[in-house]
């Protein structure tokens, strides 16, 4: 029995498997019990050390919520202008209009290659040299700038490839009952592919939310993994601090994955075909031939359903 990508495994085969999987489970396990053992030997388990975590709230308030804040605002305000900005840019890229898919190229391309932390200091400096942004506020402002410059330009391959991954026959059905291209875009390549790219676009925001650490690493700017650093010299349990900070960013990362296989499921199930054939009217209305006079029922037989069957 085989299937379409890989053949089923034999018994033999199936043997072999559990012996790994059994041999991956002992090593797991033996790896485990070490970093729970170098981590006694050293004292980083002991109740003193987690105590500020699970008795009074003087962590979250002080340090753990302030830096989670920071994170907070500076991912949200990225993540709303990065992807509205990556949209635009992405399509550009497919324009028929050579100056306008250049451009974009090439700021696509730039940004793209350049890594964000160096992106973040340019914008300190700009921010610094050319501004009258307060010191305080620069971190803030730097690090946002260097992840929409960044991130922008990631999100607009993830549209590009989106809209290019669907068939053409889309395009040129389309264009057949008389929709002008930017109709063509907003009506029926964008909001099919949206369901495609939206586990990339997630993967990006979970990138962006984490790469808010770098401005707290060079920056100095107070987001989450910065006020841990300040929290673990206070408290001198810098394994404790870290480890709450990690599960912190997992839960946000989690969430955020989570509400992108609830939504890409919503939209699957809001886009199946009840069935219905839309008539030459429909058509009609729709390609906006209705509001000229044009006669849509002279259309060339086929064309009046978009289904591709004929009535």
């Amino acid at each position: 029995m085989t299937s379409v990508l890989y053949d089923a495994p034999g018994p033999r085969a199936k043997r072999r498997n559990v012996l790994y999987t059994a041999a991956f489970l002992v090593v797991l396990a033996a790896l485990l019990w070490w970093v729970y053992s170098a981590l006694s030997d050293k004292g980083q388990l002991d109740w003193a050390l987690w105590k500020p975590f699970f008795s009074g709230s003087e962590a979250y308030t002080t340090y753990i919520w302030p830096g989670l804040q920071k994170t907070l605002e500076a991912a949200a305000l990225a993540m709303v202008i990065a992807l509205p900005l990556g949209a635009v840019l992405g399509i550009a890229r497919l324009s028929d209009h050579a100056w306008v898919r250049v451009i974009a190229a090439v700021l696509v391309e730039f940004f793209r290659a350049i890594p964000v932390l160096v992106l973040m200091i340019f914008g300190l400096a700009l921010f610094a040299q050319y501004t009258d942004v307060s010191s305080d506020d620069r971190p803030f402002y730097a690090v946002v700038t260097g992840l929409v410059l960044y991130n922008a330009s990631v999100l607009a391959e993830i549209v590009r490839a989106g809209i290019l991954s669907l068939p053409k026959g889309q395009s040129e059905a389309a264009l057949a009952i008389g929709l002008r291209k930017g109709q063509l875009m907003r009506l029926v390549l964008l909001p099919q592919s949206v369901t495609v790219m939206l586990p990339a676009i997630v993967s990006q925001l979970v990138v962006i939310v984490k790469d808010t650490a770098l401005g707290g690493a060079v920056l100095t700017f107070p987001e989450l993994l910065a006020s841990a650093n300040t929290m673990s010299g206070y408290y001198g349990n810098f394994i404790a601090s870290l480890t709450v900070v990690a599960v912190i960013y997992v839960l946000i990362n989690f969430s955020l994955t989570s509400l992108a296989h609830w939504l890409e499921g919503r939209l699957r199930r809001g886009k199946k075909s009840t069935g219905a054939v839309l008539g030459a009217q429909d058509v009609a209305d729709i390609a906006g031939t209705a509001a000229t006079g044009a006669d849509p029922a002279g259309a060339p037989s086929g064309i009046g359903d978009i289904s591709g069957t004929k009535k």
